[in-house]
């Protein structure tokens, strides 16, 4: 009985880790050819280091599609200042899924420039981030 009990307790503690791993939606943008998801573990930025995934799919299948070479960039505005920049580093991670670490020196609002040339064309998707 107490094995049991066991495979249990360890069945329970496997799917908490894999629902905990499940990334969260940071932002979402829709392009005319794709819909561009940004993702996170904790499903926001903050100030520092962050690992993110990216997602790109079909508006209507909903299935992942190749994208090619993907980028992503964030702009803040400074008032009096020219805008602060960042650039991240992607790699590939499956079809139509992108992984990627950006680092922030604070908090505030990011314009973020996801842009992708691959089989499914060349386009780009603007999203608003908050890094808090």
């Amino acid at each position: 009985m107490r094995r049991h009990g066991w495979i249990a307790l360890m069945l329970l503690v496997a799917t908490t880790a894999v629902a905990a791993a499940e990334p969260r939606v940071i932002a979402i943008a829709k392009a005319k050819e794709v819909i561009v998801t940004l993702s996170s573990e904790t499903g926001q930025w903050k100030p520092g280091a962050n690992s993110f995934t990216i997602e790109v799919t079909s508006p209507s299948t909903k299935q992942p599609v190749d994208a090619g070479k993907v980028t992503l960039s964030t702009s803040m505005a400074m008032p009096g200042m020219a805008p602060m920049i960042a650039g991240a580093t992607i790699t590939p991670d499956g079809p139509g899924r992108y992984r990627g670490t950006i680092s922030f020196p604070d908090a505030g609002t990011r314009q973020v420039t996801v842009r992708w040339d691959g089989p499914v064309g060349k386009g780009s998707a603007t999203l608003s981030v908050a890094v808090r």
